[in-house]
């Protein structure tokens, strides 16, 4: 409930899990696609590092087959027959990589212990194994995430805010959350005027008119959100900071 809450306060993302993107993805929606593929690319390029057992990037062929088994996984995802998105496209994305391995193999040397790595009894031993491992990482993430959310909600109630209260100020508009976000680094990254935050628990609304283009009537409209953005960026909440990240940059 409470990574609910706080996602919310970041737009689409607090409202369409890795799922639902992949169905509205399916059913054409390219907005959905382009936030899927944005959201998730590290996730494909560590799937096939991992296969590889090496560095992936954006000009090896297995970043192109990676990130094709990712599309394919869109197209093919069905939610009462494969519960979670992201663990169905990773399958599919080991299956194409280790293909394409496969067939590379004919035509170059390969060591004899990767290619018995990558035999087909061996192969789903190895999925399976690693499945297991990503289901626990994700499991003590969550467990993380969950610990810093509470205290993140301590550290809002310093300043008399909540996430009940964020969620009802919180720009509606992704443009408004952008400049909020952006006001709320130059804050953060500005000691004069984030010592002023720290003492007064409020926003040196005179000094940062004079470094943004938005109105004062905007700014204390947002005030609320820009403040709890900059309790966050200045926080050691380093998980929960890379769940927000997109939101952040």
């Amino acid at each position: 409930m409470l990574l609910s809450a706080i996602t919310g306060l970041f737009g689409r993302d607090g409202k369409h899990s890795a799922e639902e993107l992949a169905l509205l993805a399916k059913a054409g929606d390219e907005e959905a696609l382009n936030e899927l593929l944005q959201s998730y690319a590290p996730f494909v390029k560590k799937t096939a590092a991992q296969v590889c057992k090496r560095f992936i990037d954006q000009h090896d062929d297995e970043w192109s087959i990676a990130l094709s088994a990712f599309h394919e996984a869109v197209k093919g995802y069905e939610k009462d027959k494969n519960a979670s998105f992201l663990t169905f496209a990773h399958l599919i994305i080991r299956r194409r990589v280790i293909d394409f391995i496969r067939k590379e193999s004919n035509r170059s040397e390969f060591s004899h212990d990767f290619q018995v790595q990558i035999d087909s009894d061996e192969t789903n031993h190895w999925i399976e194994a690693d499945a297991a491992i990503k289901h626990y990482d994700v499991k003590k993430q969550a467990e993380i995430r969950k610990e810093e959310i509470h205290l993140y909600e301590q550290m809002l109630a310093e300043y008399k805010l909540s996430f009940q209260v964020l969620a009802k100020v919180s720009p509606a508009h992704e443009d408004a959350r952008k400049t909020a976000v952006e006001i709320a680094q130059m804050i953060a990254e500005t000691e004069e005027y984030f010592d002023y935050l720290y003492e007064k628990k409020k926003l040196p609304i005179k000094e940062i008119e004079q470094h943004v283009k938005v109105s004062r009537k905007t700014i204390e409209r947002n005030r609320k959100y820009i403040i709890a953005i900059i309790i966050l960026i200045k926080s050691d909440l380093h998980y929960l900071k890379d769940y927000l990240k997109e939101r952040l940059l």
